[in-house]
């Protein structure tokens, strides 16, 4: 099971709501609404066959599904860089079918960087990934930096090295898993702080099993939330009427993009769920998102 998921018989024993914004979000957003703010909702996926005949054409191969997907969402959580450094010619080639539209990839770093390597030595493995990512130029959103749950705040002054040698030309987010980063007020403390300092996003994972992670700790003025929910049970809809609540106020004070990928559990269940938090957006925060396309059932 993925991280935080729990089954959908354990949610009524669980306090979904968010918690309480933390009194530092005040010092990030100016308080003033942007002239022109972005919010980005997308997958992990690319899409699978369960969109066949849904919102991709019937009979439609894997193979293009990267082609298909940026006609539907203006925005990827791309994990395949967590496995593979690609060339930038590979992302170029990815990047193709988004040409023209306001689409945004969001890579993840390499597992050999973000889980094996202790953060030493990894100045060779940080620019051949940095290089193949800036490949996708306009269309590149944040990176995020996932870390793994064993990662503790002993060794955050390796991890905050790290971060602040990376460049500030570009927006990096991170996403920490161990307890003790949220147990420890001291730790947690020092975690934000340093984040704030660097310049560096802080990814919220609103997960049912860990509610630790839904800390709500906005470090730049802009978000990464991660949603992890049951695919189309009545609590993926309350929960995104939720945070749709807590995203207006922030655009509203200046928030300038917004990043939301769905993790439901069954990728069948994004169309959906992508559809109503458009719908939620734009009615709520004043902006023109488009939905999934559904494919029109034929007559004859």
């Amino acid at each position: 099971m993925k991280f935080g998921a729990v089954p959908a018989s354990k949610l009524a024993a669980i306090d979904l709501h968010l918690p309480p914004e933390p009194f530092m979000n005040t010092l990030v957003l100016p308080g003033i609404r942007a002239a022109q703010p972005k919010v980005y909702i997308g997958s992990a996926h690319w899409g699978d066959a369960s969109w066949n005949g849904s919102i991709y054409p019937l009979n439609t191969s894997a193979s293009q599904y990267r082609q298909l997907y940026p006609q539907h969402f203006n925005a990827i959580e791309l994990n395949a860089t967590h496995y593979n450094i690609y060339t930038p010619a590979v992302m170029r080639q990815w990047a193709a079918p988004a040409s023209g539209k306001d689409f945004r990839f969001c890579p993840k770093f390499p597992q050999q960087i973000s889980h094996h390597s202790g953060f030493q030595n990894t100045d060779g493995l940080t620019d051949a990934f940095l290089q193949s990512i800036t490949a996708f130029e306009n269309h590149l959103g944040p990176v995020f930096l996932q870390l793994s749950e064993t990662f503790s705040p002993d060794n955050k002054e390796v991890l905050f090295d790290y971060l602040a040698a990376l460049p500030k030309h570009l927006t990096f987010f991170l996403e920490v898993r161990h307890p003790a980063w949220f147990s420890d007020m001291k730790e947690k403390e020092i975690l934000f702080t340093t984040l704030y300092d660097l310049g560096i996003g802080a990814v919220i994972t609103d997960a049912p099993g860990r509610r630790d992670v839904v800390h709500m700790h906005i470090t730049l003025p802009k978000l990464f939330l991660r949603f992890v929910c049951n695919a189309i049970h009545p609590t993926s809809y309350s929960r995104t009427d939720e945070w749709v609540q807590h995203i207006q106020p922030w655009i509203d004070a200046g928030m300038e993009e917004v990043y939301v990928f769905l993790h439901p559990g069954h990728t069948a269940a994004v169309p959906e769920l992508a559809s109503y938090w458009v719908q939620q957006i734009n009615t709520h925060c004043g902006l023109a998102l488009k939905e999934p396309v559904p494919i029109q059932p034929r007559l004859f």
